[in-house]
């Protein structure tokens, strides 16, 4: 007869006794789906992210009515203007490819998806920083003016959320005494607390035509190594007013994830980044990895870890899968 008591095994036996022990499951209430929307006169595929697209505010409100049918709960936006400037006007234009995108998917939908802004400069400069310039450098506290206009506007044009990404220091307290101002206590604030400066971030600058046209962003974006940093981050945004904070990119900072998930209750989002996105994608294509498999094993990675959020491009393919 066998010593063994211990049998972790026996919980394995069948895929009904696995569903019924399972610690983790990430579903479809737990995406957020990031979408690109052009004043270009037609919609266009992204070569480096396999699947994913420009849309023109008109196909993109066919693109969303899918999501919908798919009980994806959000999206996120992200404009690409035909024009740009030295500070960034179309991203606080009420006439702007966002602010028109939205009121077109405001009208058409109601309130059957949640509608999130990115908030930063860095698609609409004309030099790719994440906001104004001085003496060749972002220039911190006169770039805040400009987020604030820009949420300002995008919830006037309908958002629900209002998402800010540029790393600027004080920008939630500022973000959100233009909103209490303007009457818009009631809209949350999704903060993009700790984002690193990262290799990770290269079919999205394609994606939207956001990358530097000098230098880099490694005086307000984070440095990777850092990790108290990130924390700290997280507790003045905290501290500033959001009502959710953000860690990006994902699979190379889940220990951030878990940081933060152990140290702070407010709801928390990790972006499963486009880097991350086209490397499945090119594996799958070349029939190195099972996409389905690895895609589910990541997002379940990012719901151990602690995200109550994902936003991830692999979302349709995911609610499709799970439906």
């Amino acid at each position: 007869m066998s010593s063994l008591l211990h049998r972790p095994r026996r919980l394995r036996s069948s895929e009904l006794m696995r569903r019924l022990v399972r610690e983790t499951q990430v579903t479809v209430d737990d995406l957020l789906y990031p979408m690109f929307v052009t004043e270009e006169a037609e919609s266009r595929s992204i070569p480096s992210m396999p699947g994913i697209s420009r849309f023109t505010v008109e196909d993109l409100c066919r693109e969303v009515e899918g999501i919908i049918a798919l009980n994806i709960p959000a999206i996120m936006l992200f404009g690409i203007p035909n024009k740009k400037d030295a500070v960034g006007s179309g991203g606080y234009d009420e006439n702007g490819i966002v602010p028109t995108a939205l009121r077109a998917l405001r009208k058409r939908f109601g309130n059957a998806i949640l509608l999130v802004p990115d908030v930063c400069m860095c698609e609409y400069t004309d030099h790719g920083h994440c906001g104004v310039l001085e003496n060749g450098d972002v220039a911190n506290d006169p770039t805040l003016e400009l987020l604030t206009r820009s949420s300002v506007c995008y919830v006037e044009a309908g958002a629900d959320i209002i998402a800010p990404s540029d790393m600027m220091d004080g920008r939630v307290s500022a973000i959100r005494e233009g909103l209490d101002n303007s009457g818009y206590t009631h809209v949350p604030i999704m903060s993009y607390s700790a984002k690193f400066t990262s290799g990770y971030y290269g079919p999205f600058r394609e994606a939207a035509d956001s990358a530097p046209k000098f230098g880099d962003r490694r005086t307000y974006q984070m440095d990777p190594p850092n990790r108290r940093e990130a924390l700290r981050e997280i507790a003045l945004d905290i501290d500033e007013g959001a009502d959710i904070v953000m860690v990006k990119p994902g699979l190379a900072y889940l220990d951030i994830l878990r940081d933060a998930r152990e140290q702070f209750n407010t709801p928390l989002a990790v972006y499963n980044v486009s880097g991350e996105y086209s490397m499945v994608k090119a594996a799958a294509q070349n029939g190195w990895i099972d996409e389905a498999r690895v895609v589910d094993e990541t997002l379940t990675a990012f719901k151990r870890a602690g995200a109550d959020i994902i936003l991830t491009y692999h979302a349709l393919d995911f609610a499709r899968r799970h439906r």
